[in-house]
C-alpha cells in the first residue's frame, strides 16, 4: 500500500480511480495522504461496496463510488463529466471479504455453495460450469486458468462425481480435486485443489479479458503524467500487465530485419518498476495474503489530439 501511495505521488486537485475499491484500503490510504485529491471507486462487487461506503464516508465528496466493471470506466467517468483522470489503480484478485465469507463460494477452507461471482446479479456460477461443461472443456480451463498438470484427471473425476448428483459445494469440489491428484504430487505448501479454484474463479468473473480491456480503458483516460498502478496475484495476470506496459513502452515493433522503422509507434508510456515490486518479509509476516503480490507502474507520456 505504500509504495501504491508513493508511486502515484500526487498533486492537489487529482482524480484517482480505483478501480478495484474492494472495501477501500487502497483509497482511505490515498485519501489521506493526498487530502486535496478525489477518488472514484469501482467494484462489481456489492457487499464491498457497501463497506467501503461506510468506511469511506468521512472523505465526504471527494469519493465517488460505482457498482461496475473497471473495465467500462470510460463511461462511468462520462456519466460523472469526467474525460481526463491522474491516477488509475487496480488490485487483482480476491478481497479478504470475499475469501472469508464462505456463502460467496470462493474458499475450500469450509463448506459453501459453489457460486464465485464477484457480481452476484448476474453471469454463469461455478456450479453451473462444473455441471454442465464437458470433461474436455473442463480440462482446458483448468490446464489453461490454473496451469494444473493434472486437469485430465481432475476433469474426468469431476463428470464421474456428477452422474450421482450435481456438485454444488466448495467442499465437495475441493475433495475431488484432492482425490484426483497422486497424493506424492500434491504442492507442498497450497491446498491440491489452489488451482483449480483459480481456473474458474476466473473463467466465471472473466477476469483475464476484463484486465486487458481494462487496462486500455484506463490508459485511454489518463493525461499525461497520469500513472497507472497494478497489483497482480497470479503469472497468467502479471503477463498481461508486464505485456500491455512493455508494448506501451516501445518506440518500434517493426520486425528485427527491416533496415528502417516503418511502423510509426510512439512510446506512450515510462515503466517506473524496472521489476515488480514485492512484499518485504515483515509485510508477508502481517499479511501472508500479500505474499504472491507483484506491483507494477508506468506513466503515460502524452494524450493524443
Amino acid at each position: 500500500m505504500q509504495e501504491v501511495v508513493e508511486l502515484l505521488s500526487l498533486r492537489p486537485g487529482a482524480l484517482i480511480v480505483d478501480g478495484t475499491v474492494g472495501m477501500g484500503g487502497h483509497s482511505e490510504a490515498l485519501l489521506e495522504e493526498y487530502p486535496a485529491i478525489e477518488i472514484v471507486g469501482i467494484d462489481r462487487d456489492e457487499e464491498a461496496l457497501s463497506i467501503a461506503k461506510e468506511r469511506l464516508a468521512p472523505f465526504g465528496d471527494r469519493i465517488h463510488l460505482v457498482h461496475g466493471n473497471y473495465r467500462d470506466c470510460v463511461n462511468m467517468l462520462g456519466n460523472l463529466g469526467v474525460d481526463r483522470i491522474d491516477g488509475f489503480l487496480l488490485d487483482l484478485g480476491l478481497s479478504s471479504l470475499q475469501l472469508d465469507r464462505f456463502e460467496r463460494g470462493f474458499s475450500f477452507r469450509a463448506s459453501g455453495p459453489l457460486d464465485m461471482r464477484m457480481d452476484r446479479i448476474s453471469g454463469v456460477s461455478a456450479a453451473d460450469l462444473v455441471n454442465d461443461a464437458s470433461a474436455e472443456e473442463l480440462s482446458e480451463l483448468i490446464s489453461r486458468y490454473g496451469e494444473e498438470r493434472f486437469a485430465r484427471r481432475i476433469a474426468a473425476a469431476i463428470v464421474a462425481a456428477r452422474t450421482k448428483g450435481r456438485i454444488e459445494t466448495t467442499d465437495e469440489l475441493a475433495r475431488l480435486v484432492f482425490d484426483a491428484i497422486p497424493r506424492k504430487f500434491h504442492p507442498p505448501h497450497i491446498h491440491p485443489a489452489t488451482r483449480t479454484f483459480q481456473a474458474l474463479r476466473i473463467v466465471v468473473n472473466d477476469e483475464l479479458d476484463n484486465l486487458k480491456k481494462g487496462l486500455e480503458a484506463g490508459f485511454s483516460v489518463l493525461s499525461a503524467g497520469g500513472v497507472m498502478a497494478v497489483i497482480d496475484f497470479h503469472s497468467l495476470e502479471d503477463r498481461i500487465v508486464k505485456g500491455f506496459f512493455r508494448y506501451k513502452a516501445l518506440s518500434c515493433i517493426c520486425p528485427p530485419d527491416l533496415p528502417v522503422c516503418m511502423c510509426d509507434k510512439k512510446v506512450e508510456m515510462e515503466v517506473m518498476t524496472k521489476h515488480p515490486i514485492t512484499p518485504t518479509q515483515e509485510e508477508i509476516a502481517a499479511n501472508p495474503r500479500s505474499r504472491s503480490a507483484k506491483l507494477r507502474a508506468a506513466r503515460k507520456l502524452h494524450v493524443e489530439n
